[in-house]
């Protein structure tokens, strides 16, 4: 080949990052192509939306297909390579100055005919050197497939990291917050429950700091995790970049110790934060009980909770939350009353189901919600449930806060107190307060609100 046409042919083949010849190559929007694995590793910890490597240009970085054309090409280089380095002078045997042909299966060593069949060789398995590359070429798509899977792994701690950074640094405020909510709560009850609170108080600040030592320990194993896994995907980047017969002779164990690393993946926490009961609190409540009358309505519904779902994705890309379709068991319901003044209390059951959300709104957000402009939290008091692949999540609004509490599995009730403008969720079966929502932005007429989805 040409000298010339072969530079360019050796350029359009190699990855202007890593400098070698392609490995899965990829294409981005503005046309420039790049080694998956380097790709990936190049882009790691910036955003979705980022620059090119060569132009500079905005690109996305999600659902990267391997350019084949690419990929035969480089593959189509890699072989001519082997056959110049077969037909090379380097290549040929010391002893019987002749061209080396076998590849030892044994002692991963490259042989000429003569010495595959002495004594030290004459009982290893032996094949051409064009049959064991092929055969490698076989198993570097096994290869590839393992970084795919270790990088998928490397996105999902990644991912988890992030939760667990976030909760952690989050963590003292949300138990200041809960504890602030149950000494409000028992300000409201007789004097004699002073060692009641007391107690309650005192357990849920040693949990909460038990807790905190907990995340600190997931977030730290996690973050050593990241590191294991960056660098054995790097090192079969390394390993997948290296000359056919290079490969064959290093391949060695490092399929085995990549499955070893998939296997010990560290989960974040589940941290349930339990409050004790509260005497007496449900006889204070059912005083301000009401009932409730719902008008279902089936629109929207699945947008309602989707957008929430959206919020709640703490340290993900919101294009990765599962879109919520609307099902036929899907419905958003509304208080038949409306509520200017006074306190009042109502139950709902939930049982152990997920996917719901229920409270008050003002008619401002209903109205809006009704004409399709907003599905913000503006007006809106919810406490809720949602569930992903891992775990149910619970909340409250406004604005978005998650409750590390246990799932109530019975009934809930919600106490909407106008003049001090709170709504307050309780555990009925465990008399226990879930969170009061203080200083809410109320603007009566308030309106009862439920929303479920059934999958």
């Amino acid at each position: 080949m040409n000298s010339g046409i072969s530079q360019v042919f050796q350029r359009e083949v190699t990855c202007p990052i890593c400098m070698n010849y392609f490995i899965d190559p990829v294409t981005i929007d503005c046309g420039h192509s790049f080694c998956r694995p380097c790709f990936y590793l190049h882009w790691e910890d910036i955003p979705i939306l980022t620059q090119c490597f060569e132009c500079t240009k905005s690109t996305q970085q999600r659902n990267l297909k391997t350019n084949i054309d690419l990929k035969k090409m480089a593959s189509l280089a890699r072989k001519v390579n082997l056959w110049l380095f077969l037909s090379s002078e380097e290549q040929k045997c010391g002893t019987h100055k002749d061209t080396k042909k076998m590849f030892c299966e044994v002692d991963r060593s490259l042989l000429c005919l003569l010495c595959s069949s002495s004594q030290e060789h004459r009982d290893h398995r032996h094949c051409p050197i064009e049959s064991a590359a092929e055969e490698h070429r076989i198993s570097d798509e096994k290869l590839l497939q393992k970084m795919q899977s270790l990088w998928e792994k490397a996105c999902e701690n990644h991912s988890n990291l992030n939760v667990e950074t976030t909760r952690t640094r989050h963590w003292k405020n949300y138990v200041n917050l809960r504890l602030e909510a149950i000494r409000a709560e028992y300000q409201k009850m007789p004097a004699f429950h002073h060692e009641e609170e007391k107690h309650n108080l005192e357990m849920l600040k040693k949990k909460g700091k038990d807790i905190f030592h907990q995340l600190h320990l997931s977030k730290a194993k996690m973050a050593h995790r990241r590191e294991i896994l960056r660098g054995m995907y790097e090192e079969l980047k390394e390993m997948c970049h290296k000359p056919d017969l290079e490969l064959l002779q290093a391949f060695g164990d490092i399929l085995h110790r990549t499955e070893s690393v998939l296997l010990h993946m560290p989960q974040p926490l589940n941290p349930e934060l339990s409050a004790g009961p509260i005497t007496g609190l449900m006889d204070r409540l059912n005083q301000f009980r009401v009932h409730i009358t719902l008008h279902h309505e089936e629109a929207n519904s699945h947008i309602f909770l989707y957008e929430i779902l959206r919020s709640m994705c703490i340290g993900c890309d919101h294009q990765d939350v599962p879109y919520v379709t609307a099902t036929p068991r899907s419905f958003l319901a509304w208080g038949a009353q409306t509520f200017t003044s006074g306190k009042y209390y109502w139950e709902v059951h939930v049982g152990d189901s997920w996917n719901w959300a229920f409270g008050v709104c003002n008619m401002y957000w209903k109205e809006k919600h009704q004409n399709e402009k907003t599905d913000g939290e503006e007006g809106l008091f919810l406490f809720g449930c949602v569930k992903n692949e891992i775990q149910c999540s619970l909340f409250t609004t406004s604005r978005i806060m998650l409750q590390y509490i246990p799932r109530p599995t019975s009934r809930v009730g919600l106490f909407l107190d106008c003049e001090a403008k709170t709504v307050s969720f309780v555990d009925v079966n465990q008399s226990s307060l879930i969170y009061t929502i203080p200083n809410c932005s109320f603007s009566p007429p308030l309106r009862p609100i439920f929303c479920c989805i059934h999958f």
